[in-house]
């Protein structure tokens, strides 16, 4: 072989030979912007879908559930930036979403602050109560660090059930004084206003995490969900990093609960539970952790089923059953554990591996052909 052929140009490849990509494949990166726009125009659209909401889209019900979907889309979201990119298992995430709920509800309501000021302290004050727990938390690792957030989650449920003081209403919960807020907010006829809100809510936290996923930041914290003793080598504190992680999770939790309150006017100490953690684990599994869009469907699936599987489990069809039927139906939480079960079963790396195995499938079958 000579010197002239080594160096020679690879041959130019015939256009007719180079793979095809579809036309559509370079206008996904606008495919989150589409989504959001069409989210934002739901609430003047009409349409009626029997059997998925009670009413018309753009009825005050429907904007309310979709508006709470919204919300626990970015709530799991943010928790995946701890357990699917940082890979620390929290079960005490819900408590600086409580903290986001009654830090509103209690300077509103009993310290009559503005709404604005009201928020502004409650996502300071969280975000500074996630540092320091953060810091006390991540000085142990696995199952030990589980157990210690979940002892903080516990103590902050212990506080709020007793009403210590009078100021959380126990038990009842703490119904938000709307007096305070701007008229924009209160009403059925302004619904549409909180559900954007939501939807702006969600819009931020996934624009923070990806952000930070696609930081030198964000391959730092996959660096310690893939093997935290590399990092370590190379010279970077794996504490500090997952601190941080910690921290800006338990700061965008905190937003969420905030916006809660908005939608549901007022706090109940279910947001205090570890049920709600726990719940958080589960939508971002079924999604997918670690994935783009995974864990914002897992949250809007879960919620929006949680919420309907009671009205279903109530209806006249169930009840017709057969006993050996209608008993396990009529309870949400088993219908949902059974979806679960399913969806973790055939589809491991949840929703969102639904759409690459399909293009597998579909490429097989051509290949096949």
């Amino acid at each position: 072989m000579t010197d002239s052929m080594v160096d020679a140009p690879p041959a130019a490849v015939p256009a007719e030979l180079e793979p095809r990509r579809p036309r559509w494949h370079g206008l996904r990166r606008y495919l989150p912007l589409v989504a959001l726009v069409l989210a934002a125009i739901v609430p003047y659209s009409t349409v009626h879908l029997p059997g998925l909401f009670e009413g018309p889209l753009n009825s005050p019900g429907t904007l309310q559930l979709l508006a709470i979907c919204l919300i626990f889309g970015g709530l799991a979201a943010g928790y995946d930036l701890l357990f699917g990119r940082t890979g620390m298992l929290s079960f005490g995430h819900a408590l600086y979403f409580a903290a986001g709920v009654y830090g509103t509800d209690l300077l509103v309501t009993r310290a009559g602050l503005p709404l604005w000021q009201a928020a502004l302290l409650t996502v300071t004050g969280a975000t500074i109560l996630a540092a320091l727990l953060g810091a006390v938390a991540l000085r142990t690792v696995g199952i030990a660090f589980a157990m210690v957030t979940l002892a903080f989650a516990q103590v902050g449920a212990i506080l709020v059930a007793r009403d210590f003081g009078g100021w959380t209403g126990g038990e009842e919960g703490l119904p938000l004084d709307v007096s305070g807020l701007p008229p924009a907010l209160v009403g059925v006829a302004n619904t549409v206003n909180l559900y954007w809100l939501a939807l702006a809510y969600l819009a931020l936290v996934v624009f923070v995490v990806h952000r930070v996923s696609g930081s030198p930041t964000g391959r730092v914290l996959a660096g310690l969900r893939d093997d935290e003793r590399r990092i370590g080598v190379l010279g970077l504190d794996p504490y500090r990093f997952k601190l941080v992680a910690f921290t800006l999770a338990g700061g965008l939790a905190s937003a969420g609960g905030v916006v809660y309150c908005l939608v549901v006017g007022g706090a109940s100490p279910h947001v205090t539970s570890s049920e709600l953690t726990l719940s958080l684990l589960v939508m971002v599994v079924l999604g997918g952790p670690g994935t783009r869009w995974g864990p914002v469907l897992g949250g809007v699936c879960y919620m929006y089923l949680d919420h309907r599987l009671t009205a279903f489990g109530a209806s006249a069809a169930v009840d017709d059953l057969p006993a050996v039927l209608s008993h396990p139906l009529s309870q949400p939480l088993f219908v949902l554990g059974t979806i679960f079960i399913l969806a973790v079963y055939f589809f491991p790396g949840g929703l969102a591996s639904l759409a690459p195995r399909l293009a597998l499938l579909r490429h097989s079958l051509r290949a096949r052909r």
